[in-house]
């Protein structure tokens, strides 16, 4: 059974920064495509980051430079480090997987599990 379980979310004000983690289990990351997405109120749905089982790495425009996706094989765990939040961040993040895929993606539909997600609130 697979499973992906985020934490770190949270409240903070504008400029602040957050980590978010997704604890995986019944894959293997480091064999597998990883992304985060977001959810903000009244919008759909918006790939953040992905990163390939080779590890490469994609950001969307909206966050590069501020957010950036890694992972810790070791630990089986895929972060977000999201700095200079901003208002507009305010979102309920998920991270999503796909074993043994090539290549990073910001589409939705390139994912097949999915965690429960993680509120993030920034205040201006």
């Amino acid at each position: 059974q697979v499973q992906l379980v985020e934490s770190g979310g949270g409240s903070v004000q504008s400029g602040g920064s957050l980590r978010l983690s997704c604890g995986v289990s019944g894959i293997t990351i480091s064999n597998s495509r990883m992304g985060w997405f977001r959810r903000a109120p009244g919008k759909e749905r918006e790939g953040v980051a992905s990163i390939s089982k080779f590890g490469t790495t994609i950001h969307a425009d909206s966050v590069k430079g501020r957010f950036s996706i890694s992972r810790d094989n070791a630990k089986n765990t895929l972060y977000l480090q999201m700095n200079s939040l901003q208002p507009e961040d305010t979102a309920i993040y998920y991270c999503a997987a796909r074993a043994s895929s090539f290549g990073p993606s910001l589409l939705g539909a390139e994912y097949n599990w999915w965690g429960q997600g993680t509120q993030v609130n920034v205040s201006s």
